[in-house]
Formats: structure tokens, C-alpha cells, sequence
């Protein structure tokens, strides 16, 4: 039996399960709720558990996708490294509750919004040149 029928039937099983609990809260026994938030996480992990798994099995079987997947997380990367050492700056910014906001925090802060403002332009970009080029076609 191979890997993708057994998560199959777990995923069929605690949905089944997830049904039966969702029944007896309507008809409200509020007790089943953690059973309920149970099912759930484990729902949660079993999905987790295979889209990790399958990615990672297709990466490996695959050197194009391999490949590909590796320049985007360095383009990435690369970006993130570039935000935080070329643009984000660091000072040391007091809070509204007396607490002390450190320069190597504002500095991740400031690198994180950098590469918000970056990677929104870069999709907005993208999107942009395929739709004209998908007008012009």
C-alpha cells in the first residue's frame, strides 16, 4: 500500500471524525469542543506531514524543480541579506509601555519592511509585464 493511500484513509478517517464532532456540538454538547480542536490538530499535522513529503520527494526526483527551488530560496535570501545590510538601520527607540525597543530589533524590524516594500514591488512588476504581455499576444 503506498504512502499517498495511507494518508488517504487517515485524512477520510479523522474527517469522519471531524463530521461526528462537529454534529454533537451543533446539537450542543459544548464538552466535545477539544475532541473537535484534537481532530483538528491532527489534521493539521497529517496535511503538513504529506505536503512535506511530497515536496521534498518531488524535489529529489526531479533536478530541474530541484534546482529551481534553490534559486528562489537564494534570491531570497539574497534579498533578505541585502534589506537588512544595505537599507535597515538600527536605533535604539523607546516604547509607549517604558520598554526599550534595541537597535539590533529595529534594525530586523526596519529589514523586514524593506523587503515587504520589495518583494510587493517585484510581484506587482511581474504581474504587470505578463499582463501585457499577455495583452499584446
Amino acid at each position: 500500500m503506498g504512502l499517498h493511500k495511507i494518508f488517504r484513509i487517515i485524512a477520510l478517517v479523522l474527517a469522519l471524525v471531524g463530521i461526528i464532532f462537529g454534529v454533537m456540538i451543533i446539537a450542543g454538547n459544548e464538552g466535545q469542543i477539544d475532541n473537535m480542536m484534537y481532530v483538528a490538530y491532527a489534521t493539521f499535522f497529517i496535511v503538513l506531514a504529506s505536503v512535506v513529503i511530497y515536496t521534498l520527494i518531488n524535489l529529489f526526483s526531479h533536478k530541474e524543480a530541484l534546482m529551481g527551488a534553490l534559486k528562489g530560496v537564494g534570491s531570497f535570501v539574497a534579498l533578505a541579506l541585502i534589506c537588512y545590510f544595505a537599507f535597515a538601520k538600527g536605533v535604539e527607540t523607546p516604547l509607549r509601555d517604558g520598554e526599550v525597543l534595541s537597535a539590533s530589533d529595529d534594525k530586523l524590524v526596519g529589514a523586514g519592511l524593506y523587503m515587504f516594500y520589495a518583494l510587493a514591488i517585484i510581484a506587482c512588476g511581474t504581474m504587470l509585464f505578463f499582463g501585457l504581455k499577455k495583452m499584446i499576444k
